[in-house]
């Protein structure tokens, strides 16, 4: 018969108010490198500039600090962007040849950046020319004219259209076609061939009513739109590519697909120039690539600047992502590791100026983003605030560490220094300036540690919008890589022509796989931390403030034991370098711990106040003493069945026929327990007796929601003595009377070992224990019964609350643990929560989330939520993400549901697996292979974009607000801007303004408005997580399933609405 439990009517008015107090989700900024970049815009006035992506996204930075995000509605390729100079409004061409006009504006007292208007053109006869067919209807190249109120549009056909851009309009009347050039060209020219598409389309620097346009077979045109003539003609004979205006008009310098260019007098006397002043092919006389782009740029010193990308050889050097600058006789040939997109230069654009003396080079590639300083004879790379590429080597871990002391700090920044250091005479800094951060400066510091599949770590600061490199971690140099002999080759050597120079640190290619980052850790107090690789290798090191040169120490520990019958076909173990090794300051190896098989480290963990560390691979954990360079523990995990542990990540000869043969095995259980479980004769009596507990129930009244079932898990499943996570803590374990240092391990099968550690105790005042040797005794085993794989281990204190980290306590940074009530240690399976009194270790609560959910745990933290209301109000709460991609939160020791969110698609199952939670209630995790995206469980602890812009809008510009603004246009990310618009003579507007450069209080400039990512609609990822069979499984769900989440999903998300936009 059904049981039903019954709870109290309704639920609790104050805990709910406190609840939103507590909890709120954004989504508040996206943090590295825009995935796939395929525009780039830059305006001089307000020091701005646009990078638009394959997925339709629009991103804006400034100053460090200023940027937001908009998105188009559908997911097309932004090809074009062009700034209206000084009005912060934006044109986007996309490769479906729609136009779309982006501007800042106010809503109830917030500022978005939103799409005003679009256009698309017609598809119809006679739009470009003499009826020719729709596909020649594609815009190819966008002009503004006339200070922003007119753009002029080429087309394939050759025929330039007007649009009036405030109202996004067709101009009638002003379309030039390619008729209409061909009647003032030479007969000789014309030869009955057709002009081509419209390759560019260029504003006369000093008549706004003079276009220059150019056209793919070769010809350039000087058109007169306001007498609707042409005034010049040069009569090219070679493919076009790009055109630039020289400083003044005086100059057209037009690039060719055969890797030239041709600088024509454009002041020379007649209406038809036949020969170029000068044609150069810089890297011939052999075949080349074209030239895409090119920039002449005059200088007040003498000489000029020729900026140019491509043009390289063809046979010897066409597979080279270059960029060539050549001053005098000057030429350096920029060598990227990327597709080039586009690039820019700063300089001067006033009119009174008589030469541009450009500052800075920008170069926007795939996969990072390059400025040089043209001002220093060198011309070195400036370092970047933000935007640096996440991803130079893939990511394979993460993690944060919050809360990070200002003199480790200040030697991890000295550190980081050391390594770039700028060139004395390179006075430039970051060139891309505009706007101001209002954001005030984080009270706490955060660091995000990123590991690579090259062997670095990587040091962020992850304490406001913009994530800025702060040091770089290299393990490569502690071994003996397979690369040593290519790197030699690479060291011959080159041709003095072209002069290449290496430019960008996007390098996707690892020296040996083996050297790949799986898992970190970093005591913040000691400046001490451990670096867990692919191969096995565990490595401790200690922040130094000096350059050393020092041997490392180097100890084994087997993890199989006594086991036989086991060999491990899997890759060898790296070989360390042996003798004194040189290394900078920063991070320097103390000791190399060698896990034997080498198989990936899977878990590990730090307490340096014990000069402990352990860690755990697929064959078992090992507890290792870093002060005496000696093992103290190693314990086999393995099922005599896990013959699949023995072949490693990197092996090619896992065993297709068994994984095929317990696929069918599960299929054949499932189908004869469910025979099992076939209506039985009594079925119809229970179904009766249901029915009558349904009618006596009253509707009103909560009930426990129904539990599924749950299969308890095979004991011989592969992979089974996976260990998932390690844990520290002095607690009670032997007795409720004694307590002390322990140790805690957590496996793949749901197996949780507990060790009592016998550790020297330091002596009074002193740092470092005694020289005895540290003992470990096995106190206690728990198997949980369905088997599922620990996630995470947590003791809590008397008090409920988790223990402090090591020195936290002893050096009163934390409040010390109540060691008088009795302890509890929090155990989270892939299935379950579960709090067991210790030391008994008998069960005290649970909460079943597969059971409730349907879901399973990934990742879980404790996370101390602060109240918006209270200064001195917070709690602890366990935060939990799922293999859906939904974000719970649960108290902390009641185990009791407070709010959940729809934070991750459940297709991007790299994300979920990447997904890495702080200690006060946000998050990161990846949205492609170069991006964080950063969010928020905390009402009170948001980190966000806030600015401001100084904008002028021309009066004719002003114009009614749509009613129905386009919402989704915006992006998650998209920060508060407040603006100050300005009328055409610069002075503060009246009707936005109320008093001189008032700015509106910062409250009222966030967005309550976060939409899914630009880059999370569509995104795979390439990256080692935490990924098992059971997520692929789960993404490949039923029909059934997947609608019933998505109806969960709607209503979970209406609910928080309610609670947000209250």
């Amino acid at each position: 018969m059904m049981k039903f439990r019954f709870r109290r009517q309704g639920a609790d008015p104050q805990r709910e108010k406190l609840k939103q107090e507590l909890f709120a989700f954004h989504k508040t900024v996206e943090h590295g490198f825009p995935n796939q970049p395929s525009a780039l815009a830059f305006d001089p006035e307000l020091r701005i500039m646009a990078i638009g992506t394959r997925s339709g996204a629009v991103k804006i930075y400034g100053a460090p600090g200023v940027e937001f995000t908009g998105l188009h509605r559908d997911t097309a390729t932004v090809t074009q962007m062009h700034f209206l100079p000084g009005q912060g409004r934006l044109l986007t061409l996309l490769d479906d040849s729609s136009l779309h006009l982006w501007e800042i504006a106010h809503h109830d007292g917030c500022a978005h950046l939103e799409e005003a208007l679009s256009f698309q053109p017609p598809s119809r006869s006679g739009f470009d020319g003499a009826s020719p067919p729709p596909s020649l209807t594609r815009i190819t190249v966008v002009l503004l004219v006339a200070a922003g109120d007119t753009a002029a549009l080429g087309t394939e056909g050759g025929g330039v259209f007007f649009l009036d851009v405030p109202t996004l309009t067709l101009l009638e009347g002003q379309t030039l076609g390619p008729d209409e050039i061909l009647r003032s060209v030479p007969e000789d020219y014309r030869c009955g061939k057709a002009l081509g598409p419209v390759e560019s389309l260029q504003g006369h620097p000093g008549d706004p009513a003079k276009i220059l346009i150019g056209y793919s077979r070769g010809l350039l045109v000087i058109w007169n739109q306001a007498a609707r003539c042409v005034d010049h003609l040069f009569l090219g004979n070679q493919q076009l590519e790009s055109l630039c205006w020289g400083r003044g008009g005086g100059t057209v310098v037009s690039s060719h697909s055969d890797g030239s260019y041709a600088v024509w007098a454009a002041d020379a006397g007649g209406a038809v120039t036949l020969q170029p002043t000068l044609a150069t092919t810089p890297y011939g006389p052999f075949p080349c690539k074209a030239i895409n782009k090119i920039l002449w740029r005059s200088c007040g010193s003498g000489g000029h600047f020729t900026i140019f990308s491509g043009g390289m050889p063809r046979a010897s050097y066409g597979d080279r992502h270059c960029v060539s600058v050549l001053r005098a006789e000057t030429l350096v040939t920029l060598d990227f590791t990327s597709r080039v997109i586009d690039f820019f230069t700063v300089h001067s654009t006033r009119p009174q100026d008589d030469f541009d003396d450009p500052q800075a080079l920008a170069v926007l590639l795939e996969e990072e983003l390059v400025v040089l300083d043209l001002q220093t004879p060198s011309w070195p790379v400036v370092p970047a605030p933000y935007l640096a590429p996440l991803h130079s080597s893939a990511i394979t871990c993460s993690a944060h560490v919050a809360s990070v002391p200002a003199k480790l700090w200040a030697r991890l920044v000295s550190a980081g220094e050391q390594q770039s250091p700028q060139p004395a005479s390179s006075a430039l800094s970051w060139p891309i300036t505009g706007g101001r951060n209002l954001a005030q400066e984080p009270a706490q510091r955060g660091l995000l540690l990123t590991g690579h599949e090259d062997g670095t770590v990587r040091f962020w600061d992850a304490s406001g919008v913009a994530l800025r490199p702060l040091y770089k971690l290299s393990t490569a140099g502690l071994f003996q890589t397979d690369c040593e002999h290519a790197d030699s080759l690479a060291q011959a050597p080159e041709d003095d022509w072209p002069p290449f120079r290496k430019v960008g640190c996007f390098d996707p290619y690892s020296d040996d796989p083996r050297l790949g980052v799986q898992k970190v850790a970093l005591c913040k107090y000691t400046g001490q931390m451990v670096v867990a690789g692919t191969a096995g290798q565990v490595l401790v090191l200690e922040l130094s403030d000096t350059p050393s040169e020092q041997a490392v120490g180097v100890a084994s520990v087997d993890l199989l034991q006594d086991r036989e019958g086991f060999t491990w076909k899997g890759h060898e173990r790296l070989s360390p370098r042996t003798g004194p090794l040189p290394w900078p300051a920063g991070f320097q190896p103390r000791v190399l711990v060698q896990c034997l098989p080498p198989a990936a480290v899977t878990a590990v963990t730090l307490h340096t106040e014990w000069s402990l560390v352990a860690f755990g691979t697929s064959h078992g954990f090992g507890l290792f003493d870093y002060q005496r360079k000696t093992p103290v523990l190693a314990r086999c995990t393995l099922h005599p069945n896990d013959s699949l542990a023995m072949e490693g990540p990197l092996s090619r000869v896992k065993s297709l026929k068994k994984s095929l043969r317990q696929s069918f095995r599960r299929i054949r259980k499932s189908r004869v327990s469910g025979k099992k479980r076939a209506a039985t004769a009594n079925s119809k009596l229970q179904e009766a007796n249901a029915q009558l507990a349904e009618q006596a129930c009253p509707h009103d009244v909560e009930m426990t929601p129904v539990q599924r079932r749950i299969e308890p898990r095979s004991a011989d499943d592969s992979l089974s003595g996976v260990v998932r996570c390690l844990y520290f803590a002095d607690t009670f374990l032997r007795d409720a009377a004694h307590h002390g240092p322990t140790m805690w391990a957590g496996t793949n099968s749901g197996s949780v070992f507990a060790y009592a550690l016998e550790v020297p105790a330091a002596s009074a005042g002193g740092e470092k224990r005694p020289e005895r040797a540290v003992e470990a005794v096995l106190g206690k085993e728990v198997q949980l019964m369905h088997r599922a794989p620990v996630v995470a281990i947590a003791v809590l204190d008397g008090r409920g609350r988790p223990l402090p980290e090591p020195y936290e306590a002893s050096r009163d940074l934390a409040q010390a643990p109540d060691m008088q009530g009795g302890h509890a240690v929090l155990i989270a399976s892939e299935e379950q929560f579960k709090v067991f009194t210790l030391p008994k270790v008998s069960a005290k609560t649970k909460f079943k989330l597969t059971a409730h959910e349907g879901c399973r745990v990934r990742k879980v933290a404790l996370a101390t939520f602060a109240s918006v209301a209270c200064e001195d109000y917070a709690e602890t709460c366990l935060a939990c993400l799922t293999n859906l991609g939904d974000v719970h939160v649960f108290s902390v020791p009641g185990l009791r549901p407070q709010v959940h969110y729809a934070c991750i698609r459940k297709e991007d199952i790299s994300g979920i697996a990447s997904c890495v939670f702080t200690r006060h209630g946000q998050g990161f995790y990846l949205i492609s292979p170069s991006e964080f995206e950063r969010f928020s469980l905390s009402a009170r602890n948001i980190t966000e974009p806030l600015c401001s812009l100084d904008i002028s809008w021309p009066r004719d510009a002003r114009r009614a607000r749509l009613q129905e603004s386009p919402k989704l246009s915006q992006a998650n990310g998209t920060p508060g801007i407040i603006l100050a618009p300005q009328s055409c003579e610069g002075s503060p507007d009246p009707a936005h303004s109320q008093g001189a450069e008032t700015p509106e209080p910062p409250e009222a400039t966030l967005s309550p408005m976060s939409l899914d990512s630009a880059t999370s609609a569509d995104t795979t990822l390439d990256t080692t997580g935490d990924v098992t069979v059971d997520d692929v499984k789960e993404f490949l769900g039923s029909p059934e399933e997947a609608e019933k989440n998505l109806r969960n999903l709607s209503g979970d998300e209406a609910h928080a609405c309610a609670i947000l936009i209250k």
